[in-house]
């Protein structure tokens, strides 16, 4: 009786530390099947949230109408229409602009190129940058940080020069730290296109160019 007994509790005492480890005998057991696991391997819980940031970029970044002016224009069977093949890579190098015609005093304030990637007009003469993830030529060696800076001060690298017109930095300053991310990560994830963009020229320089 008494080796009954023992081998009750030595029965007892396994069963509950096999369910203090979360393990099951009944789920051991010969003719149980175990359930199938749900656990989600840690790359697609890194990939879902990944995606659906990118996803939140491309969203903004259309209807903020970055393309408008980032990704060159070129005359299709429409009409002016956006170049994919250049997407967001800014004004073409290519593209070597003559002097900006001159406006005569009056209401008319700017000129734009046909790309509608250069523009002209107090400020001197401002190329729309090449937004791809060229490490040359592009954003490819910025880090996300450095765009958010960028976009908040107006100002190059958020140290440097500063950013002009028609760039709509009083607007897009507004974007919170999540929607600028977003934006970055998106702008990372596009075709790479080498393009270097010209620096822009000041007013005298412009007028004398």
């Amino acid at each position: 009786m008494s080796r009954l007994v023992a081998s009750t509790s030595v029965l007892s005492f396994a069963v509950a530390s096999l369910a203090a480890t979360g393990l099951s005998v009944a789920a051991d057991a010969p003719g149980r099947t175990q359930p199938p696991s749900t656990i989600v391997p840690a790359t697609a819980k890194e990939a879902a949230p990944a995606a659906d940031r990118i996803a939140r970029g491309r969203y903004l970044v259309d209807t903020g109408g970055c393309g408008d002016c980032h990704t060159p224009l070129t005359i299709g069977k429409n009409g002016p229409e956006p170049d994919a093949t250049r997407l967001l890579s800014g004004h073409p190098e290519s593209l070597k602009m003559p002097p900006a015609p001159k406006l005569p005093a009056g209401p008319w304030l700017a000129v734009v190129s046909a790309t509608n990637t250069a523009w002209s007009g107090p400020w001197g003469v401002s190329f729309t940058a090449n937004l791809t993830p060229d490490t040359g030529t592009g954003l490819g060696s910025w880090s996300a940080q450095q765009f958010a800076d960028t976009m908040r001060t107006g100002k190059h690298l958020g140290v440097g020069r500063e950013i002009l017109p028609p760039m709509p930095i009083p607007a897009y300053k507004n974007f919170n730290d999540a929607d600028l991310d977003a934006i970055f990560a998106y702008l990372q994830s596009i075709p790479v296109v080498k393009n270097r963009v010209p620096a822009p020229l000041p007013p005298a320089a412009a007028a004398k160019k």
